[in-house]
């Protein structure tokens, strides 16, 4: 691992526990349309774009709500429960800091929109201590699709053997594979019925890794 220059991660459920909170504010947004939906749905569209997450869910709802309004409902109930109850994956913050201090670039790579981005890293007084931050709006194509992660190595400037990536999606694992890097997922609760067999190792705990 002391060969790498810079490390990848994507944010929800792989760095912080994020997942259960957003499936469970998508519901409680599809409740004020009249529809009532399980959270734990969004295992299925885990790590898949915006549209497709929120498709997942107005099928299964029966609902066709105006998107605009419907994500104003989605990130009401999302802030409020990012500001109560997210918190870090095992080992993360000391990983971080670890990486920092040996002089590597680190990275936030991921599909959700900025303001998503911005309240974890705030809440969670992560700030300044990424080199580089890639978010749903950098990009025309999402995971599976690499392009974040090839933006993300050309704003480095960095070959892809330079680098590893940390994800937790089999959408996002795909995505760092094409883009040539090696990729270490992060199992959780929430992420079980993702395939992450194309990542070279499966951690549950940032503790495993040492530098």
């Amino acid at each position: 691992m002391k060969g790498y220059q810079a490390f990848l991660f994507d944010m929800d459920g792989t760095l912080v526990d994020s997942e259960p909170l957003k499936g469970l504010a998508l519901a409680l947004a599809c409740q004020d349309f009249g529809a009532s939906v399980e959270a734990v749905i969004y295992q299925g569209v885990m790590g898949e774009n915006w549209q497709t997450v929120t498709g997942h869910f107005f099928r299964h709802a029966g609902i066709s709500p105006d998107l605009d309004e419907f994500n104003q409902h989605f990130r009401t109930y999302y802030e409020a429960l990012l500001t109560d109850r997210v918190s870090l994956n095992p080992g993360a913050r000391d990983f971080i800091h670890a990486l920092k201090a040996a002089g590597k670039q680190c990275a936030i790579v991921s599909s959700a929109a900025t303001w998503m981005v911005e309240q974890i890293l705030d809440d969670l007084q992560l700030n300044g201590l990424f080199d580089l931050v890639i978010t749903q709006e950098h990009v025309s194509q999402h995971k599976p699709d690499p392009e974040a992660y090839v933006l993300a190595l050309s704003r480095l400037n960095l070959s892809p053997h330079q680098a590893l990536i940390f994800e937790d999606s089999e959408a996002g694992v795909i995505a760092g594979v094409k883009s040539g890097c090696e990729v270490i997922a992060f199992s959780h609760a929430f992420n079980g019925k993702n395939d992450l067999s194309q990542a070279s190792r499966i951690i549950s705990s940032y503790e495993d890794l040492r530098l």
